[in-house]
Order: C-alpha cells, then structure tokens, then sequence
C-alpha cells in the first residue's frame, strides 16, 4: 500500500518520527510521499525522502502560506525540484475557507507553481477548499501542458470528480471515506477505482477508528480496507490498482511492478 499524502516532517511527528515509519512498514505500507507545503517543509520532505529509501517528496507552497512566495522562493524551489526523489509540485491551490493568505497572492503562487511544474514536467498536487470551480477554471488553462495532477483529499461531489477526470486528472482520498455517510465516500464508490489514490494527510484527518487522533501513514490501510467494502471487492485488489495509479502518477518506476 502507498501513503500519496502526508507531512511526516511537520513538528508533531519529532520526537516519534522513525517509529511511525516503522510502523507504516509493518503495516503493509512501503511507499511514502511526503508533501511541501513552503520552502522549509519542502526542505524537510526532501531531506525526509533522502533519509528514508521509502519516502518520496514533493515541493511547493500551500495557499495558506502563499503570501510567502516570492522569485526567491521559486528559485529555491526549483533547485529541490531537480532532486531525484522530488516527484511533484504541491501541494498548491485555492482555499477561500480560511483565507489564511489573501486571495490575490493565493492565484498569482497558484499559477506561478502551475508554470514552474510545466517547466520542470513534474505532475500537481492540488489543494482546493471552498474555491473548486475557480481552481478547476485555472487548471484548464495549464491541463495540455501538464504532465497529471491529483486533486487531493477530494471535497467535491460525483459530477465534480468526472470534471477532474475529463481533464486526465486523478482524485485521491483518505480517512473521511471511513467516516458514516461522508460525501468523499459515496464518490469512492461511484467512480473508477483507476482514478483514485489513497492518501492519509498525516498528521489530519485520522480514519475511524481512530478519528479526532493523530494520524499517521499506517492508517492508509484503513483507508483501503473502506474503499474495498465501497467498491465490493478485495483489500488486494484495492491495492494493486491504488499503487498501479500511484506508482504511475509520481513515476516511481523504481517500485513500479506490474
């Protein structure tokens, strides 16, 4: 099983880091991604990623902290994005829900990020929370020229998931799909399996039974173990086609296996 999304470097995580790693190995996890969210935890992802043969990175500043960007920060994070085990450009976005930075600097990082990841041939991970018709319009303009994307711990409905698809975007989702009668789960169970990566949003969003605890990259197995009962099929075969689509999507050709 693969871990799409999480922030194994974020400070919750110090003083219990390799043990969590550990245990994601002992619970059928081997693949990690580590996700930046501003140049000092795109830093960590990729030191995280060169520490751990089974952590990848991605590098890029999240909307809330896109008052931050500036041409040094793109600058520096065009350097990380070289690094082999950099495998994306996120995660990026809009989000009009807490507008932790104004929205004009939230769409300038957002499409200055898209050019960067055109550039670079990288795939997106994209964040959007109260503003997925905005975010979907200015994806359009970038789609051709990209190489995927994935809209993250997806907040929208069925109809807004065949918009994503019809772009050759994925979505992904995680602990909410474990939670009783949650939109993210009758998504899961009416799209293609193929279109769906498994995330956790690690140190958030824990599955049931531990909701409201922190979360961690061995709790995807519950995210997998809900997506099977959803779709009426096997944990191993929600497995095999979640990391096929992983494995595709980041280019981990390294893992790639059938």
């Amino acid at each position: 099983m693969i871990d799409s999304h999480c922030h194994l470097d974020f400070k919750d995580f110090d003083s219990v880091r390799d043990q969590m790693v550990a245990e994601a190995r002992e619970a059928g996890v081997h693949t990690i991604v580590n996700i930046g969210v501003d140049l000092e935890t795109s830093k960590r992802s990729v030191a995280l990623a060169e520490k751990y043969d089974m952590i990848y990175a991605t590098v890029g500043v999240h909307p809330h902290d896109a008052k931050t960007w500036n041409e040094n920060v793109e600058e520096e994070l065009m350097v990380l994005a070289i690094h082999e085990k950099v495998k994306a450009v996120g995660e990026i976005g809009l989000d009009f829900y807490r507008d932790n930075s104004p929205r004009p600097a939230q769409r300038k990082a957002f499409y200055e990020q898209l050019k960067m990841a055109t550039k670079l041939k990288l795939p997106v991970v994209i964040h959007t929370r109260e503003a997925f018709g905005e975010t979907l319009d200015i994806v359009k303009e970038f789609a051709p020229y990209l190489t995927g994307g994935v809209f993250h711990c997806f907040p929208g409905d069925i109809d807004d998931a065949y918009k994503v698809f019809e772009l050759g975007f994925i979505i992904s989702v995680g602990g909410v799909i474990t939670f009783r009668n949650s939109r993210m789960s009758r998504v899961a169970t009416e799209v293609p399996l193929e279109k769906i990566m498994l995330e956790t949003d690690a140190p958030y969003i824990a599955p049931e039974p531990f909701r409201g605890k922190m979360n961690h990259p061995a709790f995807v197995v519950h995210s997998g173990r809900k997506l099977a009962e959803l779709k009426k099929i096997s944990y191993d075969e929600v497995e095999k086609i979640t990391d096929r689509t992983t494995r595709k999507f980041f280019k981990l050709v390294e893992t790639f296996e059938g």
